[in-house]
């Protein structure tokens, strides 16, 4: 993928605020996430401005649409993380 079409995908990644207020629609808040997935308070703020995988796919689950739809620039073609992190295990 080129630099532009990176910077292109990074320009249709959901505002923050769009994706906090798709969750208080859904009757969710960041920190109710956290509680219920085993999570610091604090800690799916960060999928918010940086990739995380899991976290992503938790916050997409809730709003009822895919990660690679709410962050393109993280996600190749095949819809695959372009970030590898490792998933927390419960």
């Amino acid at each position: 993928m080129t630099k532009q079409s990176q910077t292109l995908k990074f320009l249709e990644d959901w505002h923050p605020w769009d994706i906090k207020a798709a969750l208080g629609k859904k009757g969710y808040s960041l920190a109710k996430i956290a509680r219920e997935n085993g999570y610091q308070s604090t800690s799916p703020n960060q999928a918010l401005y940086r990739p995380w995988a899991a976290m992503e796919r938790i916050i997409a689950a809730i709003i009822g649409k895919k990660a690679w739809e709410i962050w393109p620039s993280r996600y190749d073609n095949n819809h695959q993380p372009l970030l590898h992190r490792k998933t927390r295990r419960a």
